[in-house]
């Protein structure tokens, strides 16, 4: 671990709930994109489910070459169907469902997956 990833994690572990929340919205996800408008959405025991990533590189090995598209998260939680969550970086080491009603839990918890996406956009 670097010295840079070190003073990203001190700083995202004294940022308040809000503060996390507001950074995790600006993050750009990425997505594959089908030929119509709109998402590609799996069923999965936990509901229907779109595999956004937050690196396209994470897309890459996802979903090897394909079409894409990008939007920031809370754009996400406009455009997403009702009842359609988002799974970010399903390959990745912190995968998590976005539930796009983010509660202080669950922006503690998206934090360090965002952290990696912000060091590799470095």
């Amino acid at each position: 671990m670097s010295l840079r990833d070190l003073v990203a994690q001190e700083v995202a572990a004294r940022m308040t709930a809000a503060e996390q929340l507001s950074r995790l919205r600006s993050v750009r996800l990425y997505f594959r994109r089908p030929k119509q408008p709109g998402f590609f959405v799996s069923e999965t025991v936990e509901g229907p489910m779109v595999a956004v990533f937050t690196s396209w590189e994470g897309l890459a090995l996802y979903a090897g070459a394909c079409e894409w598209a990008s939007t920031t998260a809370d754009d996400l939680a406009v455009l997403l169907p009702e009842g359609v969550r988002a799974l970010v970086d399903p390959l990745g080491p912190h995968p998590f469902v976005l539930d796009l009603a983010l509660d202080e839990a669950s922006a503690r918890a998206a934090a360090a997956a965002f952290e990696t996406a912000e060091t590799r956009a470095q």
